[in-house]
């Protein structure tokens, strides 16, 4: 009896229905309000009895994606908590150096095998959350009161978040295609209904299968109902979304015509953003925002969203020496000058300094001009080096937004891309871009043997950022060490990072200072891509336990 009871227990909090996801009613707020912000529904049935409800129940999956997990500790925020935990922080150029001897094992991927974590078992249930929910609609929209327009458009956005969310958890959870044996080992437990009982986890191959089903399905869907979500609802989503998504999801796949295919079907209507737009603070939707946050300071989350800790003008970049984090040295310093994404860094170059200079930047923490003395206090290393890093700040500085880095600490690689427009960390975050489309063709193109559509896609997107960029004569391995280096620039911090370096195959290498990086001694670490069970996530312990389908093993087809 109290295995059953701890088994509803799980079962409830994970697969939480469309009334568990907040404490908003139908009526809570004004009307105008619930059409246009993430909001929560009142119970399953209500969820999708007409179109207006069900809209606001997509409205409500896209906050789940948004707000503080309750079953988790503070700063479990949904995506928010995946790119920091499940990608910045174990990838090879994003540095968090005031914190690495802290979450070390985080960075260094040590904790794979632990079953029974709260960061293994976070995304497990996040993306679950996204999919129950999501499944409801599906399920249930057909019957709903209103427009056969509206209920097409609605499912096909629900198709998409549950094709996202698997897309997510085959990256964490099951081992990268090309250790499957062709997609013959352990997916995912592909629920497609309402249903929470007992089920064996399917085949990677057959999750994928199911991934392509659902955008296929959505994107006709789409299609059908003739119509797109409201102008700025960027985090509900449309067909462009579907397209992105299944660009993903082709390309770990290693269907790479697939991934060229539907990355340049994502990409219509959304324009790259010019070099104005690119430094105005990643805090507000742009023309190239495919899919984003709902980021307004009406549902803020306070000391727990993105930008309160990884903004250069978020709450801890002005108040602590922590700063808001770095990215790798040698990578952005293979970047040419004149790149805007270059200028958003506090470089070498930028700088006129040298960071492997003991005099001008400490060597630990990477603070620049500024050390840590005998008493333990803040003391100028190197006035000079100090004041070139508040100069650049200072001229790169957002009109209208609060000051970057206020509290007066600079660290060598520090970013000016990611800012908030509302304390203390308020702002919209970017999940897909047209510029990831165009990487995706890229790097799709090579792998078929394409180069030349590979330099087009790689050239087109790096001249909107640098204008004298030329891709050349390169070719081969120098062709693709350029796609790799300007994708993991282009989207340094978006939650690609790890991920990227699982697809490729790619150890992580991260250097000290005295190596010639600058990532903290307790992550200068070379994580080999068959460390830790592969770069796999187990499944978590929770799960095994009261989902008695994990027994069976996968499903064969």
């Amino acid at each position: 009896m109290k295995e059953k009871q701890n088994m509803k227990k799980y079962i409830n909090q994970l697969f939480m229905s469309a009334m568990m996801v907040g404490a908003l009613t139908l009526v809570s707020c004004g009307e105008d309000y619930l059409d246009t912000t993430p909001t929560d529904s009142v119970s399953d049935a209500q969820a999708a009895a007409t179109v207006d409800n069900a809209y606001m129940t997509l409205n409500g999956i896209a906050k789940i994606m948004t707000i503080q997990h309750g079953n988790y500790r503070q700063g479990f925020c949904g995506e928010n908590a995946i790119i920091r935990l499940y990608e910045n922080y174990p990838s090879q150029n994003y540095n968090y150096n005031s914190y690495a001897s802290g979450w070390a094992d985080i960075h260094n991927q040590t904790m794979h095998s632990q079953d029974n974590s709260i960061y293994n078992n976070y995304a497990w249930y996040y993306y679950y959350q996204i999919i129950a929910n999501a499944n409801v609609l599906i399920n249930r929209i057909d019957d709903a009161t209103g427009s056969d327009a509206d209920k097409k458009f609605i499912k096909a956005s629900a198709l998409t978040f549950r094709a996202y969310s698997y897309q997510k958890l085959v990256l964490y959870y099951c081992y990268r295609w090309i250790d499957s044996g062709n997609g013959s080992s352990q997916g995912v437990v592909l629920r497609l209904d309402e249903s929470t009982g007992d089920l064996a986890p399917s085949t990677l191959a057959q999750v994928y299968e199911q991934i392509y089903k659902d955008c296929d399905e959505a994107i006709a869907l789409f299609k059908e109902s003739g119509l797109d979500r409201t102008a700025g609802e960027c985090w509900i989503p449309n067909e462009n979304v579907a397209h992105a998504v299944y660009a993903r999801a082709a390309l770990n796949r290693l269907d790479y015509a697939k991934a060229a295919s539907e990355a340049n079907l994502a990409k219509a209507g959304y324009s790259l953003m010019d070099k104005a737009a690119y430094k105005a603070g990643f805090c507000n939707p742009t023309s190239e925002w495919i899919m984003g946050s709902y980021g307004s300071a009406d549902e803020n989350n306070w000391y727990w969203s993105y930008g309160t800790q990884y903004a250069c003008n978020g709450y801890y970049a002005g108040a602590t020496e922590n700063g808001a984090g770095s990215i790798g040295r040698e990578l952005i310093n293979r970047i040419p000058d004149g790149d805007v994404r270059k200028e958003l860094f506090l470089t070498e170059s930028g700088l006129g300094i040298d960071a492997s200079d003991p005099n001008a930047v400490e060597q630990t923490y990477g603070t620049i001009g500024l050390t840590l003395n005998a008493q333990g206090k803040w003391s100028y290393l190197n006035k000079e080096a100090y004041q070139k890093a508040e100069d650049y700040v200072k001229a790169h500085q957002v009109a209208g937004l609060a000051a970057a880095y206020s509290a007066g600490f600079y660290h060598i690689g520090d970013h000016l891309k990611y800012w908030v427009f509302d304390t203390p960390g308020v702002g919209y975050l970017p999940f897909i871009r047209t510029s990831e489309m165009y990487l995706i063709e890229a790097e799709a193109y090579y792998k078929q043997g394409n180069e030349g559509a590979a330099k087009t896609a790689l050239e087109t997107l790096n001249k909107v950022r640098n204008p004298q960029y030329s891709v050349g004569n390169l070719s081969g391995d120098a062709l693709w060490n350029e796609i790799m280096d300007y994708r993991e620039v282009e989207l340094w911090g978006e939650g690609f990072a790890w991920s990227d370096y699982k697809r490729w195959n790619r150890p992580v290498v991260r250097h000290s200072f005295a190596e010639g990086g600058n990532a903290h001694t307790a992550v200068a670490k070379t994580i080999a891509p068959d460390y830790g069970n592969k770069w796999t996530w187990v499944v978590p312990l929770q799960e095994i336990d009261y989902n008695k389908g994990f027994k069976m093993g996968p499903e064969k087809e």
